[in-house]
C-alpha cells in the first residue's frame, strides 16, 4: 500500500496542521511516511504546499512527481487548479469552494467551479458554509481532512489522535472544536 497526497492552500490555511496529523496518525498505525513542504508568503497569502507520501514498506523520496499523485487536497479552488498537475490519471481532488480572495484579479469563482466539475473524480466542499454552522471558523483544515480521510486507509481513531497530538498545547476545548470539524467533513461526503 502506497499513497500520494499533495495537500494545497495559502498561508494560513492549516496546510501544515494536516500534514502533521497525516503524519502522527500514518506513525500510529505502523506505517512510513515522507513529508516535504513549500512556503510561500504566508502574511501575503503565498501559496503553501505539502506533500504527504503515506506506505507500508520504506518510502526514499519526498517529493511526488507530477501526474502521480493519489488525492489533491486544497483549501481553495485556485490553489486546486494550480496543483492540479501533480494529480494522476486516477486520483482524485477533493477542494473547498470557498476562495481566499488574496489576488486584485481572482477570478469568478464559478469558473474555477466548472473546471473542477470537468475532471473525473473530484469533491467539492462547501467549507464555509459548514464552519459558519459549526461556529468554527478557523476549523476549515479539520473540515477537509474529514472530506480526505474518507478515502485514504487510515483509521479515524489515528486521524483523531494526530488531532490531539498537533492540538495538545491549546487544551481540549480546541482539540474538541477540531475533531468536530473533522467528523462534520467526513459525514458530509459520507452522506452524499
Amino acid at each position: 500500500m502506497k499513497i500520494d497526497i499533495i495537500l494545497a492552500g495559502v498561508g494560513g490555511q492549516g496546510i501544515l496542521s494536516i500534514g502533521a496529523i497525516l503524519g502522527d496518525a500514518a506513525l500510529y498505525e505502523n506505517l512510513f511516511i515522507k513529508q516535504a513542504e513549500t512556503h510561500g508568503m504566508s502574511q501575503r497569502g503565498g501559496a503553501v504546499v505539502s506533500h504527504v507520501r503515506i506506505a507500508d514498506h520504506p518510502v526514499s523520496a519526498d517529493l511526488i512527481y507530477r501526474g502521480q499523485a493519489d488525492f489533491l487536497l486544497a483549501m481553495e479552488p485556485m490553489e486546486a487548479l494550480r496543483q492540479l498537475p501533480f494529480l494522476g490519471e486516477k486520483g482524485m481532488l477533493i477542494s473547498n469552494m470557498e476562495p481566499c480572495l488574496n489576488l486584485p484579479n481572482y477570478p469568478p469563482v464559478e469558473k474555477l467551479w466548472f473546471e473542477i466539475e470537468q475532471l473525473p473524480r473530484y469533491v467539492l466542499v462547501d467549507g464555509g458554509v459548514i464552519t459558519h454552522e459549526l461556529c468554527n471558523p478557523k476549523g476549515i483544515n479539520m473540515v477537509m481532512l474529514g472530506a480526505l480521510s474518507v478515502f485514504i486507509p487510515l483509521k479515524k481513531e489515528s486521524l483523531h489522535q494526530g488531532i490531539k497530538d498537533v492540538f495538545e498545547t491549546k487544551g481540549e476545548k480546541i482539540i474538541s472544536l477540531n475533531i468536530q470539524a473533522f467528523e462534520t467533513g467526513r459525514s458530509v461526503v459520507l452522506d452524499r
